[in-house]
């Protein structure tokens, strides 16, 4: 089964990926994970995506469709995967097609003061990149992080107003790419509506989606 997870910045996407993943046993394919490593090993690859990825800018849809083929064809994606951050574009869904066929979308549909709450109070470790919230996930002793005792941070990117512009940049690429989809597959939509909800919460209702879709008929339990 291949699966794409759409969401807004904030909305839980790579904890429910990985998640899934587990339970559906398939491969989580995160793009944004990807480019992330090839940052921090300083590869050609790395080089070269690390002025998008660094501003927040869509990486150029030549370079992610060349990342994703390369990653489809692995070996642990031959039983199914679940994409986090791609497609961003419909040229991308394009491309997409003539790689895999894809089985349903995965819409995680959040409310914009929620993303605005968790976005804001994240920080973020300078030295390993722990992170952390400070409305639920609290350092052990203010801007120190427990595991390096590195120096906590806020990103640029997730300042309240930047939260805001973020969301709507996300509605704006994500609506042609909904439209796309919802003319081919199902479109299974999640909403969460709790801020402190914990994740399982969720992969049960994106579970019961499936299901109904008669996409999957039992899960073995974690």
């Amino acid at each position: 089964m291949n699966l794409i997870i759409f969401g807004p910045p904030g909305a839980g996407k790579g904890t429910y990926t990985s998640r899934l993943s587990t339970l559906l046993k398939i491969a989580g394919i995160a793009t944004g994970d990807i480019f992330r490593g090839e940052i921090k090993q300083d590869t050609a690859l790395g080089k070269k995506v690390a002025p998008f990825v660094n501003t927040g800018e869509l990486v150029p849809d030549d370079i992610v469709i060349g990342v994703l083929e390369k990653r489809v064809k692995e070996s642990n994606s031959k039983k199914g995967f679940i994409l986090d951050g791609y497609p961003r574009t419909v040229q991308q869904a394009q491309a997409l097609d003539k790689l895999a066929k894809i089985d349903a979308v995965i819409r995680i549909i959040v409310p914009e003061w929620i993303i605005v709450e968790r976005l804001s109070n994240r920080r973020i470790c300078r030295n390993c990149g722990e992170v952390y919230n400070l409305r639920y996930l609290k350092p052990k002793i203010e801007g120190v992080c427990d595991k390096c005792s590195g120096q906590l941070y806020q990103r640029e990117d997730d300042k309240p107003e930047v939260v805001k512009e973020r969301l709507k940049v996300y509605e704006r690429q994500t609506q042609p790419l909904i439209d796309y989809y919802k003319r081919k597959i199902p479109i299974l939509e999640v909403e969460n509506t709790e801020i402190d909800a914990p994740p399982e919460k969720t992969i049960d209702k994106i579970m019961d989606k499936l299901r109904k879709a008669n996409l999957i008929k039992s899960v073995e339990p974690l």
